[in-house]
């Protein structure tokens, strides 16, 4: 009930974007995203410049010919100019071609597919369960705060929040996995095959990325409610005759929720990097298995198709926060 609450007063009232001021905002932002991804996306080509090792050696072996590399780097395009190469890459990859892995010999494009698939259900599943245990909790704890299971709930929320998500893995995978098998490690079950199957086994691993997520969201919105609770617009809210549940459906939550929806965003990226980490956990066959085998291979398409591609989600969810914060509270908006 809280959270359609919540979803209900952020977006009544407030017009979409149609004014001059909103359209230069969004285009300047628009342009703030291009020149990031770009200098993510060389970052990345420069890294792979400075770190040691060489694709060659990661295929041929450490036996082979020189004649033999130079021809295998000739092939690969690897003898030319970093520059040409580089601008080489970003064309191709703006025009949808992500290049050829080195080491599987095949588009890379293929390679991710089915695994980004993988990985973003298991992100989107975690992030579902951010919004369902943290939203309600938050409201639920501001509007008791100072009671019993306020502290309780705090002292619990601090403990959830310090457990890395590897950690909670590891435990579910005991306890879930060999103990009640409720799932069984090391096996997983595409979507095509059987649905349910699939979110059975995408529920631990998602709930071991949300919880740690979940506690901070929580302790933030509290907070964040806390704090504007005490504000002079709260108390000329009360003298009117306003309940509490009034005040906080219909003055405070409109402020509370800025820092949420930014935290969320961050929250996003976050996920994305947990999830490549937690996949390793349940062995589940996501992007984060080929990233680790292509940083060690020296495939360099494939790890900065990876990293571009994480730089959108991170990019886009970060646009997106500032865009509906500016939506929330019109002070935010440019003149």
């Amino acid at each position: 009930m809280y959270s359609c609450q919540w979803v209900a007063i952020v977006i009544h009232g407030y017009p979409l974007y149609r004014s001059g001021a909103d359209l230069r905002y969004l285009a300047k932002k628009a342009l703030a995203m291009i020149a990031t991804l770009l200098a993510i996306s060389i970052l990345a080509f420069l890294a792979f410049q400075v770190l040691p090792g060489d694709p060659t050696t990661a295929i041929l072996g450490i036996n082979a010919t020189p004649e033999r590399a130079a021809e295998l780097r000739e092939s690969l395009g690897l003898d030319e100019a970093p520059l040409l190469r580089f601008g080489k890459w970003l064309g191709r990859f703006m025009m949808g071609d992500m290049g050829r892995s080195y080491s599987q010999n095949s588009q890379v494009a293929d390679l991710l597919i089915g695994k980004l698939q993988v990985t973003a259900a298991l992100s989107a599943i975690a992030f579902v369960f951010v919004l369902i245990l943290s939203i309600p909790t938050g409201l639920y704890l501001a509007r008791h705060e100072g009671r019993i299971v306020d502290k309780v709930s705090m002292v619990v929320n601090q403990l959830v929040m310090s457990v890395p998500s590897v950690l909670l893995g590891l435990v579910f995978t005991f306890v879930f996995g060999l103990l009640l098998r409720l799932f069984t490690p090391g096996q997983f079950t595409h979507f095509a095959q059987s649905p349910l199957r699939f979110c059975t086994q995408m529920f631990f691993p998602a709930l071991a990325i949300a919880l740690p997520r979940s506690a901070m969201a929580v302790k933030l919105l509290r907070g964040s409610i806390t704090s504007q609770m005490q504000q002079d617009y709260v108390r000329t809210a009360y003298s009117r005759g306003n309940s509490r549940l009034g005040v906080l459906k219909n003055h405070v939550l409109r402020n509370a929720v800025i820092p949420v929806v930014t935290f969320l965003a961050l929250t996003i990226s976050d996920i994305v990097a947990g999830s490549i980490i937690v996949e390793q956990v349940f062995v589940i066959p996501g992007i984060g298995r080929l990233l680790l085998n292509s940083i060690s291979a020296r495939d360099y398409p494939v790890v900065q198709a990876i990293i571009v591609i994480v730089a959108v989600v991170v990019v886009l969810s970060n646009f997106l926060a500032d865009a509906i914060n500016q939506l929330i509270d019109p002070r935010m908006r440019l003149e």
